[in-house]
């Protein structure tokens, strides 16, 4: 007997329902600091992952303000790991931006004029555990890794589409930022894995999103130093005497090769009062203030997060996390820092994951801010560069407002493309920094793909 697809949709609907009772969702209408309700359609809810779903993944879903039914569903994770959706969703590519003009106690809320809102539906997680307003019920479902939060990140997005069948024609694209380069390839993979064994249902998925991607704990940090003389941080004659004595190596110092630390030790004298999110940006710390240190951003999201009022407009389960934090540090990754108590950092690279990548029917973009010192362009180039693609499209800049937006380049290999781009003047945040371009970028390259029902 021969089933169409509405009513394999409705068995698997159905067949969910028994496991899916500790989900919950709720259609926003107001936010507290907005006036009047929202010109978008927002959802937030739980998600629960795990064997006996103890972990409880919290998320926003807003819907494309241009046209849901077939517009892209980006599903889209912040960096860190521990950083909240929120702070993508209020600062960075989300429907709305918080105004701190009167002071973080007193921030309001206003629409976002680049949101990627308004050409695709995103849904923001918290993720994992311990994360914004995600909880776990267990205490090992506190403990999370790399590859934990590749998996309950994969679930999630089966789950999310089974509750939400209308999206499953979709074009699905897997996006994230910063340390999250390592892990949206992982998780990508995972969903072109899932559909070649036939698990139902079939994902649509057509490729993966990148913003200021870590994806070689070595090769990344290493490029630091490349492009610091690449921007005129270093001099030649320091950049040559280490390129000299340290080959290659500018991260993992042999004590004994005294002549590559001297060089090093010079570099690090050169650099070490750069802002590396953004060589523009004055250097702050306690002894070095000036009025544009102090940004109230994250503080303000911080108090509106915490607010009673915010949290019943979100319909946050009371009780399940104490303060909300905009970044959890005990799982937040630094050059070299070793497992903590409750997170594993397991996963030292994604490059195989972008080779094996290349072998599916997939798109990918990857953008850099070009004053980003955190993760450089440089790296970027590099991992690239050992793909074996082709280039399709020469590199050359493109336009914002008749001026130069950045540059772009694009590379192909069977049914795998592959586009890198730069954004001019912007640091690691490339969507805060530049959102204009930043829009610009993701909207060009999700208009060239308009096939919504490719399987």
């Amino acid at each position: 007997m021969k089933y169409s697809q509405e009513h394999l949709l409705l068995f698997i609907l159905l067949q969910s329902y028994f496991i899916t009772l500790s989900h919950s969702q709720t259609i926003v209408k107001t936010l507290p600091g907005y006036s009047g309700d929202l010109p978008f359609k927002l959802e937030t809810g739980y998600i629960g992952v795990g064997e006996n779903e103890e972990v409880q993944l919290f998320y926003y879903f807003v819907q494309s303000q241009n046209n849901p039914e077939e517009d892209p569903l980006i599903y889209y994770i912040s960096g860190g790991p521990g950083c909240s959706a929120l702070f993508a969703f209020l600062y960075e590519l989300g429907p709305l931006r918080i105004n701190v003009d009167n002071g973080p106690k007193n921030a309001t809320l206003a629409l976002n004029e680049y949101a990627w809102t308004k050409m695709a539906n995103i849904i923001f997680v918290d993720i994992p555990a311990g994360t914004g307003f995600s909880y776990a019920k267990t205490r090992k479902g506190w403990i999370s890794s790399d590859s934990i939060l590749a998996d309950q990140a994969y679930e999630f997005m089966r789950k999310f589409l089974i509750n939400h069948p209308k999206f499953l024609k979709n074009p699905l694209y897997i996006g994230g930022i910063s340390y999250m380069g390592l892990l949206t390839p992982v998780i990508t993979m995972k969903v072109y894995e899932g559909n070649e064994r036939g698990e139902q249902p079939t994902l649509n998925i057509q490729g993966y999103i990148l913003v200021s991607p870590l994806t070689h704990k070595f090769m990344d940090f290493n490029s630091r130093f490349e492009f610091a003389h690449r921007m005129a941080l270093i001099s030649d004659d320091i950049y040559e005497s280490a390129i000299k004595n340290c080959r290659g190596n500018y991260v993992n110092i042999d004590t004994a090769n005294s002549l590559c630390a001297q060089s090093l030790q010079r570099y690090k004298k050169s650099t070490e009062r750069i802002t590396i999110d953004n060589i523009l940006e004055p250097f702050c710390d306690e002894s070095n203030y000036v009025p544009s240190c102090q940004d109230y951003t994250t503080e303000a999201i911080e108090i509106w997060a915490n607010s009673d009022v915010a949290q019943h407009a979100l319909n946050i389960s009371k009780g399940t996390i104490g303060e909300w934090e905009m970044l959890n540090t005990t799982m937040h990754y630094a050059q070299g820092k070793n497992d903590t108590f409750c997170y594993a950092y397991d996963i030292f690279s994604s490059l195989p994951y972008h080779k094996k990548l290349t072998t599916k029917t997939c798109r990918a973009l990857i953008y850099s801010g070009d004053h980003d010192m955190t993760f450089p362009y440089v790296g970027v180039e590099q991992w690239i560069g050992s793909l074996g693609t082709r280039v399709e499209v020469p590199w050359a800049p493109y336009y914002v407002d008749a001026q130069v937006g950045g540059y772009e380049t694009t590379y192909a290999k069977n049914d795998f493309s592959l586009t890198f781009a730069t954004v001019k003047g912007a640091g690691h945040l490339v969507p805060a920094y530049k959102p204009r371009e930043s829009m610009d970028v993701i909207e060009r390259w999700l208009a060239s793909k308009t096939d919504s029902n490719s399987y």
